[in-house]
């Protein structure tokens, strides 16, 4: 296999998975359909594997390195804006297309059949906030509760910034951990073209028509929103403020891409999103070790702003309730300020809870569209981590940390096992 590169054997996984998973659905060859779905089921539980301490120490370390980045803050700052800026003109098109296509208009469903998901801790923003504090660190780590995680690692970033030298001990062992846990997980990656032909199979064998076709124009519509989104938002921003090559860019981004797509998990595919951002897309390294994992976490243009965009539009038409100009707002709003909700693992399914619960859409509309969801979480996500390296490039860009020419070299090869963490390189203070 050494022969392929990585990207070209994600790409014959994919082929390999979608004639399988035909030949599965067209000749009812149910011991293929099966074996398909274990392979998918045990790659995706190898990278769930990874999350808790994969995300604790990700975080906690990016925190604390912030000290040894100079403009630490207007860093952070710029970071955080364009988030909100990417979040923003994602939903505004999602919003646009919804009202062009109209997703729910003359679908038929049973919407008396359809039963509301349990979505305990996730309904209401006040359930979102205090969902973020835990009641136990062990059960947010062992219920994968990644925005606790998230929460804990914050905060004790902050707190080891805030002791300094009397922390290194503590920060030492917090790299080491992040250390191993990526090169473990880089093992599970490079498994990727077996799990790619795994999920897409079962995809493919389990998902016909019959299900799709009332809900066509909706899928539909979300794979076009996702792609507004990558091949005119993103290459646009890059273009004109990033001052640089999108073709460039998403040649050098694919194969985290593509790895996003069939893994459907964000922090999964963090170690090599962060790769690609450092090795191929030329973004300094201390400031993307705030900034990928912070993204992967945070940063959800296609499951917080697409997704529950056409969604809500979606169900109201469904369900017959009118949305006006402020309920459009709302759902924009929703979607800027809480896409943190999503969190990396959940996929969208908070997401569209907390914005059909603020908009007092029926939380019916949920389980109306939870068959699909896989089949929709794949663009979903391949659009997360697009724009999780997007706004470093920009950031990166604007702030004299881009190499250009790391950026516009042949893409590296992504065979051999991710740098190591770096230590701190000195006492050099963060300003403001």
């Amino acid at each position: 296999m050494k022969r392929f590169t990585f990207s070209l054997q994600l790409l014959l996984g994919l082929v390999a998975g979608i004639a399988l998973g035909f030949v599965a659905k067209i000749w009812d060859v149910a011991w293929l359909a099966e074996t398909l779905t274990q392979v998918g089921k045990l790659f995706v539980q190898l990278l769930k594997l990874a999350v808790p301490p994969l995300v604790f120490t990700a975080v906690l370390v990016s925190v604390a390195n912030l000290r040894n980045v100079n403009g630490a803050a207007r860093l952070a700052s710029k970071t955080l804006m364009w988030f909100l800026i990417t979040a923003f003109v994602s939903v505004a098109f999602a919003i646009g297309l919804g009202l062009i296509i109209n997703p729910g208009q003359g679908v038929t469903l049973d919407t008396g059949a359809a039963k509301a998901v349990d979505t305990e801790g996730a309904g209401t923003w006040l359930d979102f906030v205090t969902g973020i504090l835990p009641t136990n660190i062990v059960t947010a780590f062992t219920e994968v509760n990644v925005l606790q995680i998230v929460f804990l690692g914050v905060v004790l970033g902050a707190a080891a910034l805030a002791v300094g030298e009397k922390a290194e001990p503590f920060l030492n062992l917090s790299r080491s951990i992040l250390e191993l846990v990526q090169k473990a997980l880089w093992w599970v990656i490079r498994l990727a073209p077996i799990g790619t032909a795994g999920l897409i199979g079962k995809a493919v064998s389990t998902y016909g028509w019959d299900l799709l076709a009332p809900l066509a124009k909706f899928s539909v519509g979300v794979y076009v929103g996702c792609f507004i989104v990558l091949l005119a938002v993103y290459p646009t921003l890059l273009a004109v403020w990033g001052k640089v090559n999108p073709i460039t860019f998403f040649r050098n981004a694919w194969p985290a891409i593509e790895l996003a797509f069939v893994s459907r998990s964000s922090v999964g595919t963090l170690p090599l999103t962060q790769r690609v951002t450092v090795e191929r897309n030329g973004v300094d390294r201390d400031y993307a070790s705030f900034a990928v994992p912070f993204g992967a976490t945070t940063k959800m243009d296609g499951c917080a702003s697409v997704y529950p965009a056409l969604a809500a539009i979606f169900v109201a038409q469904v369900f017959g309730v009118h949305l006006g100009v402020g309920d459009y707002l709302l759902i924009a709003f929703v979607s800027v300020v809480g896409s943190a909700a999503t969190a990396g693992l959940t996929g969208a399914i908070v997401m569209l809870t907390l914005t059909l619960s603020t908009l007092g859409l029926p939380l019916e509309g949920v389980g109306l569209l939870l068959a699909i969801d896989p089949i929709l979480d794949m663009i979903r996500t391949a659009t997360n981590v697009a724009g999780q390296m997007v706004v470093p490039v920009l950031v990166a860009r604007s702030e004299g940390r881009l190499d250009e020419a790391v950026f516009n070299a042949p893409p590296q090869p992504l065979d051999d096992a991710p740098v190591a963490v770096r230590a701190p390189r000195g006492p050099e203070p963060a300003t403001a």
